[in-house]
């Protein structure tokens, strides 16, 4: 896909958008912009802005809606246009399209349907967040936005409890001090993290501190604007108590005392002796439940 004489070849293109800063643009996503056949976005007036700012005329080519409520119906009219010989571009309201983002099932039908695919990368609130809050790299897992709810969410985290690499989530002021509570409980409270927020923007911020400070600071007052929260692995890393309890209760359900304890140390990353015993206090317990 490329290029040729002020056009695109068909196919979709997918163009980040910037996450705050109006300059966070690529010079191909300007000019894929300028020339692309279709254009799609899940904001449209979003786009249509970005493109002002830009002078970058849309002229009389559709700007169509694509989103989560209507995805379904417009995939089907994006991929004829592509069938029909068009470029489509798609853009997300801000950032990298598919990355907690409806433009997911867009590429996954393009490539059913045998369609040519491509990206003009850019920005990315995960990768920037990555970059500014000063925690490992090397290994990572975007977790994007956990369940709203308490008791989801606290099992959520307990799942991410043993991945070994630093955790990065998306998530809502309002929701922000009870994810971090839930957090500190569920993967230890002296664990490292940060609250990176309004990235690239007049006001960004990174908050850096143990999961349970951070949960005292945004206990109370909200704070505004787009957060990605950053979790440390740590260098040994800190289970709480209450997820080695729920993953030994769970693995005594089909294994002995001595294979619950090698499969959770193994799974976990913890030293076999503590879970071993914590083990056989459990498989004690259970003996003497009537």
């Amino acid at each position: 896909m490329n290029q040729v004489k002020g056009e695109l070849t068909p196919g979709l293109y997918l163009v980040a958008t910037p996450i705050g800063h109006a300059r966070d643009i690529t010079l191909r996503t300007l000019d894929w912009l300028a020339v692309a056949d279709v254009l799609a976005a899940e904001d449209t007036r979003s786009l249509r802005r970005l493109m002002e700012i830009h002078g970058v005329a849309l002229q009389d080519r559709p700007l169509l809606a694509y989103h989560e409520h209507n995805g379904a119906r417009m995939r089907p009219r994006l991929m004829a246009e592509i069938a029909a010989g068009r470029s489509v571009l798609y853009a997300s309201e801000a950032g990298t399209p598919t990355i907690s983002d409806p433009g997911f099932d867009l590429v996954r039908a393009a490539h059913v349907a045998g369609h040519a695919v491509t990206t003009a990368p850019g920005a990315c609130a995960a990768v920037a967040a990555l970059t500014l809050a000063g925690l490992p790299t090397d290994r990572f897992l975007f977790a994007g936005f956990l369940p709203s709810t308490g008791a989801a969410r606290r099992k959520a985290l307990r799942g991410l409890a043993g991945v070994q690499a630093t955790l990065v989530l998306y998530e809502s002021p309002r929701r922000l001090g009870g994810m971090l509570a839930d957090a500190a409980r569920e993967l230890g409270p002296e664990r490292d993290a940060a609250v990176c927020r309004e990235l690239t923007k007049k006001f960004e911020q990174c908050t850096r501190g143990s999961l349970e400070s951070l949960a005292a600071n945004y206990a109370e007052t909200a704070p505004k604007g787009e957060i990605v929260v950053l979790i440390d692995r740590g260098d040994s890393m800190i289970i709480s108590e209450s997820v080695l309890e729920d993953r030994v209760r769970t693995a005594l359900q089909t294994m002995s005392v001595r294979d619950a304890a090698d499969y959770v140390a193994a799974q976990l990353g913890q030293k076999r002796r503590p879970i071993y015993q914590l083990a056989m206090r459990i498989a004690a317990d259970r003996e003497d439940t009537p």
